[in-house]
């Protein structure tokens, strides 16, 4: 199933106005697990930060979620955010200039060619690098790009049923992605191989976050893949489901997984 269209889709509802599109980030706070690793991940790096005039790049910022949580975190940090697609750009410089969140900034960039020399105190590439064939070439930059000492925060499906994807015959979920997962010992050594030392991966989406993804995600997709008209039954979808979600998710942010169908990597220059 292609991702992208009901993508475009969601975004046109929500970017209506700047309160719809708030709500609409705030949702998937709650809703997508990743976000709830993520955010783990990055209230830890934050913490004795938040005073220091820092530069982050936001490697991938679709719908800009991340870009929004974390420049409310600090006012003095100043972050880049990049994307391959004009309109999402486009659309996000301008709901940023609309909510006076002028420490952040969108621009057209390709990952696989952008490089800014010792510019970044943090890297964050959330659900990207499954969609990059050539992800050494993009580790190789990021790793350029940041100072000594920067960190890069990874979130990306693995190989354990990453994309949803449980045997050799079978393909991802998602049309657009290049690889179905990463081996967690795979993207390990193309990290070094791109030059960073010290790198700590550990698993997302256990048995509690697999069951999550698929209320939360697959099924709403699939039905808004075969109608638009499943746009109108949403609201009543999550209010069943969208409790037990958040109960999951707890669970899976705030317990150890010995494998599961999401990693989350981080690697220092």
């Amino acid at each position: 199933m292609y991702y992208d269209p009901i993508k475009k889709s969601l975004g046109e509802v929500f970017n209506r106005t700047p309160w719809l599109r708030r709500l609409f980030y705030h949702l998937l706070d709650l809703l997508l697990l990743r976000t709830w690793h993520v955010h783990r991940e990055l209230r830890q790096w934050s913490k004795g930060r938040t005073d220091s005039a820092l530069t982050i790049l936001d490697a991938g910022s679709g719908y800009g979620q991340y870009t929004y949580w974390l420049s409310g975190l600090s006012r003095k940090w100043q972050i880049l955010a990049v994307d391959v697609k004009d309109e999402q750009v486009a659309d996000s410089n301008r709901f940023f200039r609309q909510i006076g969140r002028t420490n952040a900034q969108f621009a057209v960039q390709d990952l696989v060619l952008y490089q800014q020399p010792n510019s970044f105190d943090l890297a964050l590439s959330v659900d990207v690098m499954e969609h990059i064939l050539e992800d050494v070439e993009v580790f190789k930059n990021i790793h350029a790009s940041l100072k000594d000492g920067g960190m890069l925060l990874i979130s990306t499906p693995s190989d354990q049923g990453g994309s949803d994807v449980h045997s050799d015959d079978e393909t991802s979920f998602i049309e657009e992605h290049v690889r179905d997962g990463y081996n967690i010992h795979e993207i390990q050594q193309k990290l070094r191989t791109a030059g960073f030392e010290r790198i700590e991966a550990r698993y997302s989406y256990g048995e509690p976050g697999q069951i999550s993804w698929r209320l939360s995600m697959k099924y709403p997709i699939l039905l808004l893949g075969k109608s638009k008209l499943f746009f109108l039954l949403l609201p009543l979808y999550y209010l069943v489901t969208f409790p037990f979600c958040l109960v999951l998710n707890w669970f899976d942010a705030n317990t150890t997984h010995e494998s599961g169908t999401g990693l989350i990597v981080k690697a220092w220059k």
